[in-house]
C-alpha cells in the first residue's frame, strides 16, 4: 500500500497541521515505508502466541502505599511571605 500526496495533505488538515509543500513528498515516502513494514508484520505467523498486555513479565516495582505523617502546618508555612489561619495568603488574581 502506498500513500499519496493527497492522503498526506488530508491527514495534515485533519490534524490541523500546516505542512510546508517541500516536505510533503518526504512524508509520503516515510509513511509508505511504515505501511510496507506493517504489511510485513502481518505476514508473521502468530498462531501459537498468547496475547499480552506488556512485552516483559515485570511486576509492580513500587513500594507499598503506606500513609505517613506530613509536614506540620507551622513547618510548611515557615518561609511563606504571608499566612493566615494556617493557610498561604496569595495575591487575588480573579476579581
Amino acid at each position: 500500500m502506498s500513500i499519496t500526496r493527497q492522503d498526506v495533505i488530508h491527514v495534515a488538515n485533519l490534524a490541523r497541521l500546516e505542512l510546508d509543500p517541500a516536505v510533503i513528498d518526504d512524508h509520503v515516502a516515510r509513511l509508505t515505508e511504515i505501511l510496507e513494514y506493517v504489511a510485513k508484520l502481518n505476514e508473521v505467523d502468530t498462531g501459537g502466541v498468547e496475547p499480552t498486555s506488556h512485552a516483559s513479565e515485570h511486576t509492580n516495582a513500587f513500594r507499598e502505599d503506606v500513609a505517613r505523617p506530613g509536614l506540620a502546618p507551622e513547618h510548611a508555612l515557615r518561609n511563606a511571605p504571608e499566612s493566615e489561619e494556617q493557610q498561604f495568603v496569595v495575591p487575588k488574581i480573579v476579581g
